[in-house]
């Protein structure tokens, strides 16, 4: 007998129903909730379309699915409804690093399971609802011959027609638009090796009539290639990546290996599609961990010796530049020192990276800096990264290494995620972390393979962006996981001012921050520069998270917590400001607030100073934040 709830769903594991039950249930839709029961997620599998309800309100209209298939057909449309399954998820994971010390699992979980009898194949398609957003997956269950060959995939998002969405091609910046129309400019160095046509990376950030706010993304990307956005029809739709996201190499797509169709095993789950759902913008910054918790659970083991922290380049190739970075980078209280392209050659394919050159005495700097503290992390080219990369990782295990930032990495490709996927996973076998660059986005493998602590996959501060910019991306690529960011302090380049600068340690989430990015140990010397307390003291992994304020663009404020105390990092656009927040997360006591706060805005942005003051308060003060224009204001609450 079939147990089934009020709303007519069978409980349980996925059953084969009877006639009856099938006739009777293909005549409704199927749903489930999110604990709080704000979001639903439904499919029809009479059309093979989904849905989604947020807080009363269709966010995504019903949108078809469907896998495309090696010979043109579709995978989905047209196939038997064969059972039917739900069940309420608990628990919580703790992540090693993240935006808070626990992550929710609860959920409400739908699986429909479907038969293509005339391809004799059996796939299952599971929707999840979270409290922070909802998700969902193909799951391939049998094929002929145990594997199914793709071409791509349509999972199509159709957006309430006041949508305005946000969305970005490599490092490009973003494009303000709806639906119909995603077409984000590239950044001028975008290869023409990738894919052509208007295509959008993820995430793709929603701002609705009503205030509220989405984010597409996806999680759990292992053996798949790399998804992005395109507009279809009436809304907007996945695309998976045929080329290399900027392979530096190739000239363009007849000269970079394409991969038009990729081979997966039965049984397999494809990975999820996910869209975070918040009343406003700036609260999807405390949703954005529902990607890592979609993501395969830890595959090292144990991962104790993971830590994250702050960074700093060594830019100069020399044993002498090393050590005096080392040195400044311990009196700065940071936590690793990275020797950049190219302490081991010229980067090009015969490069060895397992040998300084000889200007550079690499072990006795290496082993230096852990008597000072602190970790090396090496740069290493993706050339000798596949060339010799059993080398590599027992080479720099010897030499007592913390960490490698792979460079000119390609993704998007099923072999260029395979080729991550291993190169992550050897590094973690050899306790290194990982810290990958160049087009990449995140999909929660940082929870699979916790030593994969950071990546690029960014128009970052090294490139002097604008404070718009700066305003944007934490609504945007921010949430997708972490961003290398490379934080420039008073660079005459900046377009942003000190305080600004400051405050992006607190308002990006990154367990790996590298800072001082374009700097050397003497741009410091001969004064106390007391405005670098802030760098000296703001973690890069966080207890908790607390949205405050923000449009989109616009303006920013986030508060995050870790060791008792709250730092606060607040940015504006080229406006000047006033924001006054509430002050509720920081709870019981009073507290000691130290800001570091813009001056008087100087003619050139990067000269504006910094003004430090100390001041009490409650959680029930009001607190002001008055940022100069392409400003900031960092704060650190301590128990009083």
């Amino acid at each position: 007998m079939i147990r089934t709830t009020r709303r007519g769903f069978v409980v349980g594991s996925a059953l084969a129903l009877p006639a009856a039950a099938k006739g009777q249930m293909r005549t409704r839709l199927r749903r489930v909730t999110s604990p709080d029961r704000q979001i639903a997620i439904e499919i029809d599998p009479d059309t093979l379309r989904w849905s989604m309800v947020y807080r009363g309100k269709q966010v995504v209209a019903p949108s078809p699915l469907a896998l495309l298939l090696e010979d043109g057909g579709e995978l989905g449309p047209g196939a038997s409804l064969v059972s039917v399954s739900t069940r309420r998820r608990q628990g919580s994971w703790a992540p090693p690093y993240g935006i808070r010390t626990h992550s929710t699992e609860a959920c409400g979980e739908l699986v429909a399971t479907f038969v293509d009898a005339r391809r004799s194949i059996r796939f299952a398609l599971v929707l999840r609802a979270y409290d922070a957003g909802a998700a969902l997956r193909w799951r391939l269950l049998s094929a002929p011959g145990g594997t199914l060959t793709l071409s791509g995939e349509r999972t199509a998002f159709h957006l309430p027609t006041d949508a305005t969405l946000y969305a970005s091609r490599d490092e490009g910046s973003y494009q303000h638009t709806v639906q119909t129309r995603i077409g984000p400019v590239p950044h001028p160095d975008l290869t023409a090796s990738c894919d052509k046509g208007d295509l959008a990376d993820t995430p793709l950030t929603v701002t609705l009539a009503d205030g509220s706010a989405l984010l597409i993304s996806e999680s759990d990307r292992l053996h798949y290639p790399r998804v992005m956005l395109k507009s279809a029809g009436t809304g907007v739709e996945t695309y998976l990546m045929r080329f290399p996201g900027r392979a530096t190499g190739y000239s363009g797509p007849g000269d970079t290996p394409s991969e038009d169709k990729f081979s997966l095993p039965a049984p397999f789950d494809a990975p999820w599609r996910v869209v975070l759902a918040a009343p406003s913008p700036v609260a999807l910054l405390e949703r954005q961990d529902l990607i890592p918790t979609l993501a395969s659970p830890n595959r090292l083991g144990d991962v104790s010796w993971i830590k994250p922290g702050r960074a700093m380049r060594i830019a100069k190739y020399t044993t002498q530049d090393g050590l005096d970075v080392v040195d400044f980078a311990a009196a700065r209280k940071l936590d690793y020192v990275e020797w950049d392209a190219h302490w081991y050659g010229d980067g090009t394919d015969a490069s060895d990276a397992t040998y300084s050159i000889p200007a550079i005495d690499i072990e006795r700097v290496i082993k230096y800096a852990r008597s000072k503290g602190l970790g090396m992390i090496l740069y290493v080219d993706r050339v000798p990264a596949m060339r010799q990369l059993d080398a590599i990782v027992k080479t720099y295990r010897r030499w007592g290494v913390a960490g490698i930032k792979f460079g000119f990495i390609w993704e998007g490709r099923q072999s260029d995620v395979d080729f991550i996927t291993n190169l992550v996973k050897v590094c973690g076998e050899h306790g290194l972390m990982v810290n990958l660059h160049d087009n990449l986005r995140p999909a929660g493998l940082e929870r699979t393979y916790p030593n994969y602590i950071a990546l690029e996959g960014v128009r970052g501060n090294e490139q002097f962006p604008t404070a718009t910019h700066n305003c944007t991306l934490p609504f945007t690529r921010a949430l997708s996981g972490p961003i290398d960011y490379t934080i420039c302090f008073a660079n005459p380049r900046n377009q942003t001012t000190n305080a600004h600068q400051l405050a992006m340690a607190a308002i990006y989430y990154n367990p790996l921050t590298f800072l001082y990015w374009y700097d050397r140990p003497d741009k410091y010397a001969g004064r106390q520069w007391p405005e670098l307390a802030f760098f000296d003291e703001c973690p890069t992994s966080w207890e908790a998270t607390a949205a405050l304020s923000g449009a989109i663009g616009e303006h920013v404020a986030v508060a995050r917590r870790a060791r008792g105390k709250w730092y606060l990092g607040a940015l504006t656009n080229e406006h000047a400001r006033t924001l006054t927040i509430s002050l509720s997360f920081l709870g019981r006591g009073r507290w000691k607030a130290r800001r570091f706060a813009d001056g008087v805005r100087a003619e050139q942005a990067f000269e504006t100073p910094v003004v430090l003051s100390e001041e009490l308060v409650m959680a029930d003060s009001q607190f002001t934040l008055r940022l100069a224009a392409s400003g900031g204001q960092a704060v650190i609450f301590e128990p009083a």
